[in-house]
């Protein structure tokens, strides 16, 4: 039996519907499987048990992003990992770099928006990062990965992940093998 066709047995499955204005779902179950391939070495538990509406209330703060301070022309997303060495600002400039890496922005330099000049443009960056890392993150650091636009509003959101990178490896600053994942709004406008 291959890898890719372990069987799974969900055990103690509870599906509860809760009422939001969202209709959201919550779940909570518990998975094991047949560990023929020791692809599962135990069994583990995954729970959701909060509607993404009390979730996205909890994060959002007095200066969410974007806000009404800027007229926004685009969003660009982008995700960050750091696979070695568990630094969240890696992981946080790399999801900023990804963010921006596949744009051009002529507009701003060629005078294609009517009274406003490059010297106009401004950044507001919302970063989902996990919440046991939020104060380990250099902000500083990260509003370098951008070479120009002022930068006016940073927000730090519950988001990202921590997750096994499947492997620790020393040599290369390892603690363990947490693997953290960041996510980047970087919004564009004037």
């Amino acid at each position: 039996m291959s890898a890719l066709s372990t069987p799974a047995t969900f055990v103690n499955t509870q599906i509860r519907s809760s009422p939001s204005k969202f209709g959201s779902l919550n779940l909570a179950f518990s998975l094991s499987a047949n560990n023929k391939t020791g692809i599962f070495p135990r069994p583990f538990t995954a729970v959701a048990a909060t509607s993404m509406a009390s979730e996205q209330s909890s994060v959002k703060s007095i200066n969410s992003v974007p806000d009404s301070s800027i007229k926004l022309l685009f969003v660009e997303m982008g995700v960050g990992y750091d696979q070695h060495g568990q630094d969240i600002t890696s992981a946080a400039m790399r999801a900023c770099r990804d963010a921006i890496s596949s744009n051009s922005i002529p507009a701003f330099r060629r005078g294609s928006i009517p009274g406003v000049s490059f010297g106009e443009m401004k950044l507001q960056i919302k970063l989902g990062v996990p919440r046991p890392l939020q104060h380990l993150l250099d902000l500083e650091k990260v509003k370098s990965v951008f070479p120009y636009g002022a930068i006016t509003n940073v927000e730090v959101v519950d988001g990202g992940l921590i997750c096994s990178s499947g492997v620790h490896v020393e040599e290369m600053g390892d603690k363990n093998d947490d693997c953290y994942i960041v996510n980047a709004a970087v919004y564009v406008g004037y």
